[in-house]
C-alpha cells in the first residue's frame, strides 16, 4: 500500500489489522477518491474563461501532481 494512504488511513483509525485484512480492497477505494480527485481539478479547468495559453499543460500538471503525491497511476 503507498505510504501516504496508509499514513491517512491511520489518521483516519484504521487499525493495522484492518489494513492487512482489508489491505487490497482499502488502497482501490483510495485510488479511486484520488482519481475522482483528479478527474474534478480537469473538469475545473475546463470552466475557466480565461487563461493563459498553457492551459492544457497546467491542467496534465495539476492533474499528475495530484496522482503522484498519492503514488495513483492513470
Amino acid at each position: 500500500m503507498n505510504e501516504r494512504i496508509k499514513e491517512l488511513a491511520v489518521e483516519a483509525e484504521f487499525s493495522e489489522k484492518d489494513l492487512h485484512i482489508q489491505g487490497d480492497n482499502f488502497q482501490k477505494f483510495a485510488e479511486l477518491i484520488v482519481k475522482e480527485c483528479a478527474q474534478a481539478f480537469e473538469a475545473e479547468v475546463d470552466t475557466w474563461k480565461e487563461m493563459v495559453p498553457y492551459q492544457g499543460s497546467m491542467k496534465r500538471k495539476g492533474t499528475q501532481a495530484i496522482k503522484q503525491h498519492f503514488g495513483v497511476g492513470e
